[in-house]
C-alpha cells in the first residue's frame, strides 16, 4: 500500500509541473502560482474591491521591462486559472508577448456586468458604475502600482462577454483590445445590438480588436451573436479589426478553453512574430536578376525596395520577389499592436563576380582544415598567444558533437572552395554570436542570431576556380550548433542548400 501511494505521489508530481523555457530542452518546473491578492477601496462602487494580480514569469522587481495588462472579468480560479495555462502556452509558443494578468473578483455579477435593469434581474443595471471603476480607479491602480506599459485586453465570458462589449461602445479608448466569450448578446431585448448601431460610426480610428466565439446550434443561435455580427458587418468603422467564430460542439463552459486560445491570439495577429527570408544579403550582377523566398506568414506583411520602411500600402510580401537592381529590402510584419510589429532588412548591392584565385600548388581535396581552441571567454583577448588543442580535417569523420567540450571554444575552418559552375551561389550558415564567413577575405555573414533566428544567408556571382574560404566559429551557447551549407546556380531553384562536397574542399598539405 504504501508503494502505491509513493507512486501515486510521484506520478501526482510529474503531472502537475509544467514545461519550463522551452528554449531549454526537457526542462521541467513546478508552477504554484497564486499570485499578489490586492484590493482597492472604490469611490465610485461605494465599497472595497479585490483583485489577483498574476505578474509576468521571471519578472525582477528591479527591472525596468513594462508589460501588456489582461483584465479577466469574473476572477477567480474558474476562469483566471485556465487563462493562464493558456496563456503560459501562448508565450511560451510566442504568439503573445508575456503579459500581467489582473483577476478582477465579482461580488455580485448580475449587477456588476449588466447594463440595464430588467424585470426578475434583482441588482440588475450597474454596468456603467463598474465600467467606470475599471476605466477610472482599477486602471489608474494598476499602472501605478505594477510594471504595466499602459495596453490593456479585457476578456469576459457569458455577462462578462456582454460587459466586454458594452466596454467597447462606451469606452473605446480603454482597451487595445476586447474579448467576448459566449456574449450573453440577447439581454434586454438585444440592447447591445441597438446601441452598437449608434455608436460603431462614431468610432473611426479607434486601432483597436474585438473577438467574439459563439456556438453553433440552437443554444448558441439563442445567444443572439449573429445579430451582433450583422451590425458590425454594416458599421464596423475601419480602424476596428473584428472577428466572430462559431464553434461546433461546444458548451456554454468548455467554449471559454477556445475563446481564450483563439481570442489572445487575434488579440496580437502576431503570427509567431518571424521574418525570415533568404538569400538575406549579397551581390546583385547587372543584368542577372536574384530572387528572395519568403518563408514565414505572410498576413500583414508588406515589402519596399527604395529603401523606405513599409506600411500597410506597401507592396504585399510574396512567396518570392525578384530583385534586378541594387535594393535595400524591408520587410515589416504588421500586428494588431503597433509596439509589437516587426520588421527585417536585407542589402543587396550590385557590383561583380568575386574573381577566383590562381590555382595554388601544394593543395589535397578532401576536407578543409579546422582547429579547435578551448577557451575561458571572461579572460579571452584572442588566438593569437593561444595553441589549439586539436587539429584536423573536415572530412567524413569530423564533427563538432565529437569536441571535448559542448561549448566554450572557438572553432577555426580554413581553406580553398572549389567552384565548378559561373554564376549566383547562396551560402548558409547556422552558427553561434559572433561567427563569421569570410570568402577570399571578403565578408559574407556576420552571425548574430538568436532562438528565434537561426539560418543567415548570403548571394554573390562567382566564377569557376579556387576561392578562399575561412570560417571563425565561438561557441558559447551549447543549443547553437555549427552549420554551413550552399546553393550552386544548378540547385538555387530547389531551396535546399547542401554540405559542400569533400572533392571540393580543399587544404594546404
Amino acid at each position: 500500500m504504501k508503494n502505491r501511494l509513493f507512486r501515486f505521489f510521484i506520478l501526482l508530481a510529474i503531472v502537475v509541473s509544467s514545461v519550463g523555457n522551452v528554449r531549454a530542452q526537457d526542462t521541467v518546473r513546478r508552477v504554484f502560482d497564486t499570485g499578489i491578492l490586492d484590493s482597492l477601496n472604490s469611490d465610485i462602487l461605494k465599497q472595497k474591491r479585490f483583485i489577483q494580480v498574476f505578474l509576468p514569469s521571471g519578472y525582477k522587481p528591479d527591472s525596468t521591462d513594462k508589460y501588456d495588462v489582461l483584465y479577466v472579468l469574473d476572477g477567480g480560479n474558474w476562469n483566471t486559472g485556465l487563462i493562464m495555462k493558456i496563456q503560459r502556452f501562448l508565450e511560451d509558443e510566442r504568439y503573445i508577448p508575456k503579459t500581467i494578468v489582473v483577476s478582477i473578483m465579482g461580488i455580485d455579477r448580475n449587477k456588476d456586468l449588466t447594463p440595464t435593469r430588467i424585470d426578475n434581474w434583482e441588482t440588475s443595471g450597474g454596468a456603467g458604475k463598474f465600467l467606470g471603476f475599471i476605466k477610472d480607479e482599477l486602471i489608474p491602480y494598476i499602472n501605478k502600482t505594477y510594471p504595466s506599459n499602459g495596453d490593456n485586453t479585457l476578456w469576459g465570458h457569458s455577462l462578462g462577454g456582454m460587459f466586454v462589449i458594452n466596454a467597447l461602445l462606451n469606452a473605446p479608448q480603454t482597451f487595445k483590445s476586447y474579448i467576448a466569450v459566449d456574449p450573453s448578446l440577447w439581454w434586454d431585448n438585444c440592447y447591445i445590438q441597438r446601441i452598437a448601431a449608434t455608436k460603431l460610426p462614431a468610432m473611426e480610428g479607434l486601432n483597436a480588436t474585438l473577438y467574439i466565439s459563439g456556438r453553433e446550434g440552437k443554444e448558441g443561435e439563442g445567444m443572439k451573436i449573429d445579430s451582433m455580427n450583422a451590425v458590425l458587418k454594416r458599421q464596423a468603422p475601419t480602424g476596428l479589426s473584428w472577428k466572430s467564430v462559431n464553434y461546433p460542439d461546444e458548451t456554454h463552459s468548455s467554449i471559454r478553453l477556445k475563446g481564450i486560445y483563439d481570442g489572445l491570439k487575434f488579440s496580437y495577429s502576431w503570427n509567431n512574430g518571424q521574418i525570415e527570408f533568404h538569400p538575406m544579403n549579397g551581390i546583385v550582377q547587372k543584368g542577372e536578376p536574384v530572387k528572395v523566398w519568403y518563408f514565414s506568414d505572410t498576413t500583414k506583411t508588406y515589402y519596399t525596395l527604395d529603401g523606405t520602411i513599409p506600411t500597410i500600402l506597401s507592396d504585399k510580401m510574396q512567396r518570392e520577389i525578384s530583385l534586378t537592381a541594387a535594393a535595400r529590402l524591408y520587410v515589416k510584419q504588421f500586428t494588431n499592436r503597433a509596439r509589437y510589429d516587426k520588421m527585417r532588412s536585407g542589402d543587396f548591392i550590385q557590383g561583380k563576380a568575386l574573381l577566383p584565385l590562381s590555382k595554388p600548388g601544394n593543395i589535397q581535396s578532401g576536407g578543409f582544415r579546422y582547429a579547435y581552441y578551448e577557451v575561458q571567454w571572461d579572460k579571452f583577448q584572442g588566438l593569437k598567444d593561444l595553441k589549439p588543442q586539436l587539429t584536423g580535417l573536415t572530412n567524413g569523420d569530423f564533427d563538432t558533437n565529437k569536441f571535448p567540450r559542448k561549448k566554450d571554444y572557438v572553432l577555426l575552418i580554413d581553406g580553398l572552395l572549389e567552384t565548378t559552375e559561373e554564376g549566383y551561389y547562396i551560402f548558409v550558415l547556422d552558427a553561434d554570436t559572433g561567427s563569421k564567413l569570410y570568402l577570399n577575405n571578403q565578408l559574407l555573414i556576420d552571425w548574430q542570431g538568436d532562438y528565434s533566428s537561426r539560418t543567415y544567408s548570403y548571394i554573390l556571382p562567382l566564377k569557376k576556380g579556387f576561392y578562399h574560404l575561412r570560417l571563425e566559429y565561438p561557441h558559447k551557447t551549447e543549443d547553437f550548433n555549427l552549420k554551413m551549407t550552399y546553393l550552386t546556380p544548378s540547385t538555387l531553384n530547389t531551396k535546399n542548400p547542401k554540405p559542400i562536397p569533400l572533392n571540393l574542399q580543399y587544404s594546404y598539405k
